[in-house]
């Protein structure tokens, strides 16, 4: 019971400072890894709730906590991870329709983007830098090839689906 309750505050936790999404990767990172899965787990955890349809963190909740405590675990980790931002965007709505007019709010939003955007980009770097010590040439061609595709607006999911086959063949 004990592990339920950890898993669910993780998630509680995570998903308050975050609200989900890519930026919670990052924080999750921190909370799980050392703690409920190794490095590589994680890594591996995030490219395969990567080429699933849905949210990414929903799904990596729901494998960290069958992982951890098999259906219960997946059941309280995605219960933890989808409350905060249920919750919020119930009290964000309600305010942000009581200040639609307001020209701050837009500001706020503006603000708000760089943030993210950095937060994702360290994610990234983490994540590419790996758990195998560094940035091996094999890395470096998948990173590449990657972001080329990206720039030319092919579908994330199949991206990530070619870059993983890459791996198969590149890192045996």
């Amino acid at each position: 019971m004990d592990k339920l309750l950890l898993l669910f505050w993780t998630f509680l936790k995570v998903n308050l400072l975050s609200t989900s999404g890519p930026a919670s990767v990052g924080l999750l990172y921190k909370e799980a890894v050392g703690h409920f899965l190794t490095e590589q787990q994680f890594i591996q955890a995030v490219g395969f709730s990567t080429l699933l349809p849905g949210s990414d963190a929903l799904q990596l909740a729901m494998f960290i906590g069958y992982t951890i405590a098999g259906i219960p675990g997946g059941t309280v980790a995605l219960f933890g991870a989808i409350l905060p931002p249920t919750v919020l965007m119930f009290g964000v709505v309600s305010v942000l329709h009581r200040l639609r007019r307001e020209s701050w709010v837009g500001s706020f939003v503006e603000g708000l983007t760089p943030a993210v955007a950095v937060l994702m980009l360290f994610v990234a770097w983490k994540v590419f830098k790996g758990g195998n010590g560094g940035l091996g040439w094999q890395s470096l061609i998948i990173g590449g090839a990657s972001l080329a595709a990206l720039i030319f607006e092919l579908p994330a999911p199949l991206v990530i689906l070619v870059a993983g086959l890459t791996g198969v063949l590149l890192f045996r």
